[in-house]
């Protein structure tokens, strides 16, 4: 490699390391604000599960740190979620100089909408699936067991949950991505959709707890994306379709 070669290359991982410092440093400022409500939001995490415990049952810690750390850890999480759009922005503004002109018109909406998506997929989970899903598994213990769920083994449930369904509700932006590569068309996902529905009740299954309400409140939510952005995936030709005619 000679010296002009190697110049871009230590641009580009110089840029690559100012997005990532930016990113690391808005994440901190996001935790430092937060961080003094806490307990607060961790109230407010587990109120779907402490609503709906039999009376006289409570959350327990089994460590002596667990009270402390436990809501530190869920105040780091959200700082990452709440800072998802400067994220993405920051990806955004490391690749957009590689792109064309149409390609970038095209992918402010994708920006937008994978945001969106991702906190409807959270929300959805903490309003629909929490409530139904922790009412159903409580009100099926045996008689004499008394329910004491840890509050460590509950965030780790729960930040599981969010998860899956922030990143199962990106199903559109991926449909879309890969028809503009021209991996696939919209004909073609169409014609396999009895497929895709198999696995995306087997996607519930695995990612949701063993009771039929979560895997088809995570299963039906995807397949309704999946017909979503088949239906938005015609207006996003292959790219190769315009690369030979627009600037960058």
């Amino acid at each position: 490699m000679t010296v002009e070669q190697s110049q871009p290359l230590i641009s580009h991982l110089m840029e690559l390391r100012n997005r990532l410092l930016r990113s690391v440093i808005f994440i901190a400022l996001v935790f430092c604000g937060l961080v003094y409500f806490a307990n607060d939001i961790y109230n407010f995490v587990a109120s779907p599960l402490i609503s709906v415990l039999p009376s006289g049952a409570s959350m327990i810690a089994t460590n002596i740190a667990t009270p402390f750390f436990t809501p530190i850890k869920l105040t780091a999480v959200v700082a990452v979620f709440i800072s998802v759009p400067f994220l993405l922005y920051q990806i955004w503004a490391f690749v957009a100089p590689a792109l064309y002109q149409h390609e970038k018109r095209l992918v402010y909406p994708l920006l937008f909408s994978s945001t969106i998506l991702f906190y409807l997929g959270v929300a959805f989970a903490y309003y629909i699936v929490f409530p139904l899903v922790f009412g159903f598994l409580t009100k099926t213990a045996p008689e004499g067991v008394a329910i004491a769920t840890d509050i460590s083994s509950y965030l780790d449930f729960v930040l599981t949950i969010f998860l899956a369904f922030g990143v199962c509700f990106e199903v559109p932006v991926a449909i879309i991505l890969l028809c503009w590569s021209g991996v696939t068309t919209p004909e073609d996902l169409k014609a396999k959709r009895p497929y895709i529905i198999v696995a995306v009740f087997t996607i519930g299954m695995l990612l949701t707890p063993p009771d039929i309400f979560s895997q088809t409140l995570l299963a039906i939510p995807m397949w309704l994306l999946f017909e979503m952005g088949v239906i938005f995936a015609r207006f996003y030709r292959p790219k190769e379709d315009k690369a030979e005619t627009d600037p960058k």
